[in-house]
């Protein structure tokens, strides 16, 4: 599948951050840009290899690499095989009070970044859901991509924070968060992830709150609240399926946390992203 949306955003203008265009191509045009783009642009590679140049530097952009030009930066980047194909989002947010710049300083988005993607198969989801979204309504679909695209920002802030987990995070902090990540569908006890790390609650307990500013399974609950909104947003799935999905099972209880750390219910949060 290859395709190109440039759809009519002059009513999406008011929003924080906004969709401006987005398209997938199987071999990347070689583009320079000395002054750079004026806009935001996220761009991620599955298949095939290509450079990206700035600041005199070369940088491969292979399979599962993503990278982040803020505007006005200058850079170029060219395939370097047949095959390089290339996911893009360009996005921008309104002026007044510098909304999009703030928010991307606050998820350290606001600079040039390149990062090695454990798997691209959440920012695909998302990536395809705000294409479904542009070409199912030609005078909302915009909308409607805007507000799935902030959810493929956060989803991109996590991925970019995973790049250095090796280097910065205790190992059985890792091994209990890479569990977390893989099997927060499933039930999980503190009591699990302190036999399967080999240490005592007290000390993964004080890894978690030093490293994360969370509680063991305060975090759990985080994730599966995280997988439970991108399916709010992407899915047709009842609030009982995405409960059991997410590893809630009650939809009371889902609704209860979701509530606490959201300050809204799911179907309140899914409305209002449509709007």
């Amino acid at each position: 599948m290859v395709f190109y949306d440039f759809p009519l955003y002059d009513n999406v203008k008011m929003l924080p951050i906004f969709l401006i265009n987005m398209g997938l191509q199987y071999r990347q045009d070689h583009i320079i840009r000395k002054e750079g783009y004026p806009t935001f642009q996220i761009l991620y590679c599955n298949h095939g290899s290509g450079t990206l140049r700035f600041d005199d530097t070369n940088y491969l952009i292979n399979k599962n690499t993503a990278f982040l030009l803020p505007p006005n930066y200058p850079h170029e980047y060219y395939a370097n095989e047949d095959i390089w194909d290339i996911h893009w989002i360009v996005f921008d947010g309104v002026n007044e009070g510098a909304a999009i710049p703030q928010t991307l300083t606050n998820l350290d988005l606001h600079k040039p970044l390149i990062i090695k993607l454990h798997d691209t198969n959440r920012l695909d989801l998302l990536f395809l859901s705000m294409h479904e979204a542009i070409i199912a309504d030609d005078l909302y679909g915009i909308m409607n991509a805007s507000g799935i695209l902030y959810s493929f920002l956060l989803e991109f802030n996590r991925l970019a924070k995973e790049k250095s987990f090796g280097t910065c995070y205790n190992p059985s902090l890792l091994k209990s968060v890479e569990y977390i990540h893989q099997h927060y569908m499933e039930d999980i006890s503190l009591e699990q992830l302190c036999n399967m790390s080999k240490i005592s609650k007290q000390h993964m307990c004080l890894l978690f709150r030093n490293s994360l500013n969370s509680k063991p399974i305060e975090y759990l609950t985080k994730k599966r609240l995280q997988e439970a909104k991108i399916l709010l947003l992407t899915t047709d799935l009842t609030i009982e399926e995405i409960a059991d999905k997410t590893g809630f099972h009650s939809p009371s209880y889902f609704c209860k946390q979701f509530k606490r750390y959201e300050k809204t219910t799911p179907k309140k949060y899914k409305m209002h992203s449509f709007l």
